[in-house]
């Protein structure tokens, strides 16, 4: 089979954590004119005054939900005729994400929300994660780490839950089953990870089954206020889309609500978390919300709840992030690409020159 001769041109940029001269030491050419090139591959939603007309690009464009904020930009995708294959999109056949970065947003999330668990009782104290070079420096943190009494609820299954409990066995958190963890104080820091199963349960007939749930969420009711009464940090890395029910609602939080940190490293606003009233910027990741009247408050007040909600928490690692992303789009995507598609990838464009295709057609509403 005849492979096309591929050339690699990467933007210049200022602020990206390999410079230029890596790339160029590396036998990359770096550029700031993209005009030229066929496919343009990026990470974060491209900014619509530097779409390219007629271009195939590949990065997270976060329209698959309809998110608001991003109704512009889908629609120039549209105007302009590109093709949009979204990592988010690309899946196996059961259902996982091939690509991602959830294991260092669960990494990072991890840190920060034991951060703030440790600026708002002073029992310990965490530096920031992007203090370090890289996750084998920031491990060497943990090892005199001496955590008090503490129980973490770990919501989740996938990626993000995966980082999550390195950090905690990092720590020296020790694992203990759900029920147990619901019927029993302990002598030392424990967390327990609470999967799909554990989590929901269908109204009718009090089973779970994933794809079941996947098709019909809004047909399950949520397990999870139980653990709001005995819980102390919430991790949180569960999917949710508006379908989904909560781990809580507002009304549930009241006095027996134990729940006093929250990283909500899904970060969903008002989501699977309804407390999440927005982001906060990596550098400022924490806000408190007040018990009583649900409104955004500065972190560590008496009276709130401290939520950690950041959209880009793998730029604190940034080389380990990047350098995990591109051997997993090497390895599953890169060759579909140069034979000239796959199932996979086509099963992942939600544009294709400026349509929307066949598996995304919801979306039509979208840009009304």
């Amino acid at each position: 089979m005849h492979v096309p001769e591929i050339r690699i041109i990467v933007q210049h940029s200022s602020n990206r954590c390999f410079s230029d001269v890596e790339y160029q030491n590396a036998g990359m050419e770096v550029k700031d004119d993209l005009g030229e090139c066929d496919v343009l591959m990026g990470i974060k939603e491209v900014p619509v005054e530097m779409l390219i007309p007629g271009k195939a690009y590949l990065f997270f464009s976060h329209t698959k939900k309809m998110q608001p904020h991003n109704r512009q930009l889908f629609k120039a995708m549209l105007d302009k005729k590109i093709t949009l294959i979204d990592y988010e999109c690309l899946e196996y056949e059961d259902g996982q994400r091939i690509l991602g970065f959830g294991f260092f947003a669960g990494i990072v999330g991890a840190h920060n929300g034991m951060m703030a668990y440790g600026n708002r009782t002073g029992a310990f104290q965490l530096g920031r994660v992007s203090e370090h070079k890289d996750y084998r420096h920031l491990i060497h943190t943990y090892f005199g780490l001496k955590l008090p009494l503490i129980k973490i609820a770990v919501a989740g299954g996938g990626r993000v839950a995966q980082g999550v409990l390195d950090i905690m066995n990092l720590m020296g958190i020790r694992e203990v089953e759900p029920d147990e963890y619901l019927q029993r104080k302990f002598a030392y820091p424990v967390y327990t990870q609470l999967k799909g199963a554990d989590l929901y349960i269908h109204k009718q007939n009090q089973t779970y089954n994933r794809e079941d749930f996947h098709l019909h969420p809004q047909q399950y009711d949520c397990r999870f206020l139980p653990y709001c009464n005995c819980t102390d940090i919430l991790m949180n890395g569960v999917y949710w889309d508006a379908t989904m029910p909560r781990l809580f609602e507002l009304n549930d939080v009241d006095e027996s609500f134990t729940i006093c940190t929250i990283a909500d490293i899904s970060d969903d606003e008002k989501g699977a978390v309804p407390l999440n009233m927005g982001d906060r910027p990596m550098e400022d990741p924490v806000y408190g919300v007040d018990r009583s009247t649900k409104k955004r408050t500065a972190p560590y007040l008496p009276g709130s709840i401290d939520i950690m909600a950041v959209g880009n928490l793998p730029n604190e690692l940034p080389k380990d992030a990047s350098r995990y992303f591109g051997e997993q789009l090497i390895k599953y995507v890169l060759g579909d690409m140069i034979k000239g598609g796959s199932a996979i990838l086509n099963n992942a464009t939600i544009i294709k020159n400026g349509n929307i295709t066949e598996g995304f057609g919801y979306l039509k509403g979208y840009v009304v």
